[in-house]
Order: structure tokens, then sequence, then C-alpha cells
């Protein structure tokens, strides 16, 4: 298993970001609020975490929903995945939307998103009048069956 060192500042209440368990590849972040904030259903807020980092080039964090929030709650990264780049020193901030029937409080000091540290590669484009062939050619959307 690869580890890296990351810079971090914490101006938050909580401890930093951590991994639950031996075998997790995601760090609960927690929500960096004086007070609990309602997110209503379908509608979206910004949460901050208090946290800073530097990633080394040639990496990225992803912040990515916690299974239990959006399976009891229906509370999600609303970007998806959200991507903090290597050169970002902003805080870090989560995107939250309420898929849920009914409103959500997020309370202060609460585990709002899991971040998972990944290398990344650059491509570089190289234009072509055609492409190689393969087994699938052009096939798309349900191709091969439902």
């Amino acid at each position: 298993m690869n580890k890296i060192k990351i810079r971090i500042i914490n101006k938050s209440k909580s401890s930093l970001p951590a991994y639950q368990t031996e075998g997790a590849a995601g760090m609960d972040l927690y929500a960096n609020l004086d007070e609990p904030v309602i997110i209503e259903k379908g509608k979206i807020k910004l949460i901050p975490t208090g946290l800073f980092i530097a990633l080394p080039l040639g990496y990225e964090a992803q912040i990515r929903s916690r299974s239990g929030m959006t399976l009891k709650h229906g509370i999600v990264v609303a970007n998806g995945i959200g991507t903090i780049d290597c050169d970002y020193r902003g805080e870090i901030q989560i995107i939250l939307i309420n898929l849920g029937e009914k409103d959500y409080t997020i309370n202060p000091g609460e585990r709002i998103a899991q971040m998972v540290i990944n290398q990344y590669s650059k491509a570089v484009f190289e234009e072509v009048e055609v492409l190689d062939d393969t087994l699938r050619g052009e096939g798309g959307f349900g191709h091969s069956g439902v």
C-alpha cells in the first residue's frame, strides 16, 4: 500500500480526516459548523470542513458521498464526485444535496463526506483520422443487453 504525506491546516473543531478501518479507501470529513444547518428536501448547501490541504503534484483528492447518509437520508455530494486539484489551497467545502423525502439537519462535527486520495496521469492527445477497430466498435449504451 502506497502512503504519501499531505500537509494540512485544521481550522475546525474536529479531528483530522482518518480511515475508520485498515482496508478503508476513504477518510471521513466533518462539518465545521457553529450551529446546525438544515438542508431542505431538494435543496443544496455548501458545508465547510475547516480543512486546507497541499497535495503533491500528480495527486487529487476525490470527495464522495457517505453511503449511510445516502441510503438513510438521501444526502449526497451534489456534483457526484468532487475533485480537489493539487494546486488548490482554499478550504475544502462539501456541496451536499438532499434527495430524500424530508429535510435533514447537519450538526456540527457530523461526518458528511469521504475523501479519497488518488494519483492521476495527464493526457496528451494525438489527433488522428481513424481509430483502431475493437470487438465493441461503436456500440453504445445498452449495446450488450440490459
